[in-house]
């Protein structure tokens, strides 16, 4: 019933008969778990006879594997689940083989034998006929295909595009495939040899059950040697016999092979439900056909059979797999969870299962509310749960998973601006932080934070079937920001405005024009219209910026639709302007059979010559764009709308346009010249529009514009804002020739919606706490592990972190990114200076807080006499014009050069602790005691030193 609950539309059903052929054989893919081996055979071979997909999954401790047999001729569609890549051809050689050469602005991602199709190709069109061609790389820009000597002779243009060829693969029946696994995934290239030898220690577990009833019990030495005699025999009879049995890693299976771990489950669990998806659909590439997994690091050292013995509790399982010392250390501990959307769902359940917090507290913070697309990989929230606070609602969830855990939910966002919530005692009250993020900017700050606290943080992220585990530790690695991915390759504006050569361009451009016609300037016109101190801002922009103000606010307020008829011609004009007067200029710029300088073809390249449209009402994409954009237009004004599509196109084919007349503009041809238009613009034209249209409009800020904004929503399927972009970028894809894509695809691009897939959720989050479990041993360096994960292909991988780049100040001193100075409040800036001279033998150039310089040795000799006498965060607060942060430190960067050579050295930020924490919790009854003794046993302590800490007004009355 609970499994029932997660989708509606999916029939669950429980089955307690036999599992004969006749039950089996119904069935695309039978997954089995936490079976004897003689059972899982017998299942396998019922299943290879009838062309039945096999799955078996078990864990054991801290060990699993995985089994997989689709039988033969499984056939894979999408070997990785990439999008097709579509590259523009340059250039084709007549001759054998032919040669054809791509623009040299993207590298060929192919590999030999791929297949890829050509299309669009002007001259040699005996290639555009749709048929897959087999390629062989010659270069980073070229590859051959068949010979094409007797083909036309190549003129221009061409469409590549990747084509993915169905696979068959062969899959042994588990009975043969024991004795001759072939090649096992390898997880962890650190433990080549363990499959082999996981594969003759699980074998000799499964015997030891047959025999018994029963798994070995936990830390038995009598059932361990047993386990190991039968792995021995087991080898020896083999005929990929093993050089030696490892007699440690058997041990350390049978010693916890009773027990159960949830990030163990967790892991195994996400990954073999992978692998009934490829099963059940052919897409990605399955498992072929073992792999095995330990994590033989977290188990602990202690040797005493007891530590593992059961307590009749809930955490019976895992007692017998970590220990009771360290399971009690779990509970203990305090995190703080930063998301509780895919990610934090998945942690905070291993957690709950875990008791992590029972005797401890979890902190789990989330802003967002739970949207009905959260429930295909949210699985704490349910149905009823839509529109709540997704922390609230994973808290209770989790609550009534495990009662005694103890978790604060809070729906603050995380950022220097509430840092009076989670301040320095929060950090310093808990074990570590657990990231459950979705943006870069979001881990940036909190991997800060953890630098700031010297906390320990667990990073992972997830993109479709690919994820990824980091584990940062104080002092052994570095951090989160340490290194960065490049950034995303951006689209250049010229592309985007006049030569869109992929579906991409059009899309972007769509919602591009979504933004600026329902948003952008509906706001600018109600700024203008409402705002009291329009003209102060408006003096201060630039002509530009100016006259775009102006131009919305003709468009919106002068111009304003009466009736929803207003709106449909208006977005008739929109049509017109949009996809054929624009196009009509574009090409009165560059005529189709333009050649450049060096005799080339403009139009040629990833430069496709454009056609305008004619608008035809009964063309349903036609259609879709008037509707979609005479209803948002019409949302603005807040004007009912007409619902009869019979009426609307009545009235639309009665709609009047102008006809086009060519204009004189420059129109940029790449984004060098694009730049150039903008820099030679003509600052006394831009200054005349402004002058023209301000006599046009009424007095800003005394009109009641009535203007609502739309504010883009992907999700609503009512609302026309993915219908308008949807059908904008298809027809300006035909108007370029690019293949249109579909409402959905269109929806993904636009709202940029990362793909997810619960599996690697569940996959990421049992690694993550895992590593954990590291951190609760305080294990070295080398025990700890980054993952990253692809279940498409499937690829593990598992490196050692980096350790932290030391930077040297002096040859016996040298920091790291986890060190800083710290140093307690009540300095004047002066007395700074002179404390890093005196203790450090530092010469400071530079002070600076944030974006605020705060003291440097070239500043104004009036400027620095102000400042040296100050107390240094009165001088901070002074130079940022701000108030001083919620916390009790402001963080400090200086520049320093060595006194003995006066060498610039890069030193540690600096901490400077501004308030007080213990005489901000003093009463006022103790306030004046303290204040006395402050002041008589260092008379160098300043009025204007107390009167920055955090006291109340009857203790700074006592200071005045």
């Amino acid at each position: 019933n609970k499994l029932a609950e997660l989708n509606g539309y999916v029939p669950v059903s429980t089955h307690s008969g036999p599992l004969d052929e006749d039950f089996l054989k119904r069935f695309r893919v039978v997954l089995t778990t936490n079976q004897t081996l003689d059972e899982q055979l017998r299942i396998d071979d019922i299943c290879h006879k009838n062309g039945v997909a096999y799955i078996n999954a078990d864990t054991f401790g801290v060990f699993a594997n995985i089994f997989c047999d689709f039988g033969k001729q499984f056939t894979v569609t999408d070997s990785d689940g990439e999008q097709p890549v579509s590259l523009i051809v340059a250039n084709i050689s007549q001759e054998n083989p032919g040669i054809v050469t791509v623009v040299d602005d993207a590298r060929i991602p192919f590999e030999d034998g791929e297949y890829v199709t050509i299309s669009e190709v002007q001259g040699m069109t005996e290639l555009n006929d749709g048929k897959p061609r087999q390629i062989k790389i010659l270069s980073k820009y070229t590859f051959s295909i068949e010979d094409t000597t007797n083909y036309s002779a190549y003129k221009t243009g061409g469409s590549i595009t990747q084509v993915k060829m169905p696979k068959n693969l062969d899959f042994d029946p588990l009975r043969q495939s024991l004795e001759n696994p072939g090649e096992f995934l390898c997880t962890d290239w650190a433990k080549m040899e363990a499959p082999a030898q996981l594969h003759v220690a699980f074998r000799a577990l499964h015997q030891f059950r047959q025999a018994h009833k029963s798994y070995p019990e936990a830390h038995n030495e009598a059932h361990a040697d047993e386990i190991l005699k039968l792995a021995n025999e087991i080898n020896e009879k083999s005929s990929n016999k093993l050089d030696k049995v490892d007699e440690k890693l058997v041990k350390q299976l049978a010693y916890s092979a009773i027990g159960e771990f949830a990030p163990i489950t967790t892991f195994i669990g996400g990954a073999a439900s992978q692998e009934v998806l490829k099963a059940c659909s052919g897409k990605f590439t399955p498992l072929k056909q073992w792999v095995y997994f330990d994590n033989v690091e977290i188990l602990p050292n202690i040797t005493d059979p007891a530590e593992y013995q059961p307590e009749k509790s809930r955490y019976d399982g895992q007692i017998a797999v970590i220990g009771k010392t360290l399971s009690e250390k779990i509970h203990n501990m305090s995190y703080f969870l930063v998301g509780a959307g895919a990610i934090g769902c998945e942690v905070l359940k291993v957690w709950a299962m875990m008791g992590l917090g029972t005797k401890g507290t979890v902190h789990v913070t989330d802003m967002d509310t739970i949207e009905k697309s959260n429930l295909s990989r949210q699985f704490l929230f349910r149905s009823k749960d839509v529109g709540q606070l997704k922390s609230k609602t994973a808290a209770l969830a989790v609550t009534a998973m495990n009662p005694d855990i103890k978790i604060q939910s809070y729906s603050t966002r995380v950022g220097p601006e509430t840092e009076n919530v989670f301040n320095e005692a929060f950090y310093n009250s808990l074990t570590g932080v657990c990231n459950a993020l979705d943006n870069v900017n979001a881990r940036l700050y909190m991997d800060g934070q953890c630098i700031l606290h010297k906390k320990s943080l667990l990073e992972s992220g997830t993109l479709g079937t690919k994820g990824n585990t980091q584990v940062i530790v104080p002092l052994l690695t570095e951090s989160y920001g340490s290194s960065r991915d490049p950034p995303e390759k951006g689209t250049p504006i010229c592309t985007l405005h006049s030569f869109p050569n992929i579906i991409d361009h059009t899309i972007q451009w769509a919602l591009n024009a979504f933004q600026g016609l329902f948003n952008q300037d509906p706001t600018l016109a109600q700024d203008y219209a409402e705002s009291k101190n329009f003209e102060e801002k408006f003096e201060k922009m630039g002509f530009p910026d100016q006259l775009q103000v102006l131009e919305a606010a003709k468009a919106y307020l002068v111009d304003r639709p009466n009736d929803y008829d207003d709106c449909l011609k208006w977005a008739r004009q929109k049509f017109e302007e949009y996809f054929s007067h624009s196009i009509k200029q574009l090409l009165h710029n560059f005529p189709v059979d333009m050649v450049t300088s060096n005799g080339a073809l403009f139009w040629s390249g990833p430069k496709r010559a454009p056609k305008p449209l004619e608008f035809d009402v009964k063309d349903e994409t036609h259609f879709d764009f008037i509707v979609s954009a005479a209803n948002l237009h019409a949302f603005n004004y807040g004007i009912a709308v007409e619902e009869d599509e019979q009426k609307i196109k009545s009235f639309v084919s009665a709609i009047h346009v102008a006809p086009f007349v060519p204009k004189q503009m420059k129109i940029a041809a790449n984004d060098a010249e694009e730049k150039e238009n903008r820099d030679s613009r003509d600052g006394n034209e831009d200054e005349d529009k402004v002058e023209s249209l301000k006599k046009m409009l009424p007095q800003a800020g005394s009109v009641n514009a009535k203007l609502t904004p739309v504010e883009f929503e992907k999700d609503d399927d009512s609302n026309h804002h993915i219908a308008f972009i949807t059908s904008t970028s298809n027809l300006r894809a035909t108007n370029y020739g690019i293949p249109v894509a579909s409402r959905h695809k269109t929806k993904g691009i636009a709202g940029k919606i990362i793909p997810a897939m619960v599996t690697t959720t569940a996959v990421v989050s049992g690694l993550v706490n895992v590593e954990l479990i590291k951190l609760a041993q305080g294990q070295k360096l080398e025990a700890y592990k980054n993952g990253f994960v692809n279940l498409a292909l499937p690829f593990f991988a598992f490196s050692e972190p980096i350790a932290p780049a030391k930077t040297k100040i002096r040859d016996d001193w040298s920091w790291t990114l986890w060190d800083r100075f710290d140093i307690d409040g009540g300095l004047t800036l002066k007395q700074f200076l002179t404390y890093f001279q005196e203790k450090y033998q530092l010469d400071i150039s530079m002070v600076s807080s944030g974006k605020c310089m705060v003291y440097s040795s070239f500043m104004a000799k009036d400027k620095q006499q102000d400042r040296l006498p100050r107390e240094l965060s009165q001088v901070v607060e002074i130079v940022s014009k701000q108030p001083l942060p919620e916390g009790n430190y402001i963080v400090l960067e200086v520049c320093c050069s060595r006194v003995e050579d006066d060498e610039d050295v890069d030193v540690p930020s600096v901490r400077y602790r501004f308030r007080n924490t213990f005489i901000s919790r003093l009463t006022d009854s103790q306030f004046p005691l303290i204040l006395f003794q402050t002041i008589n046993s260092d008379s160098s302590t300043t009025v204007s030193t107390l009167e920055h800490l955090n006291i109340s007004s009857m203790q700074s009355s006592l200071i005045r």
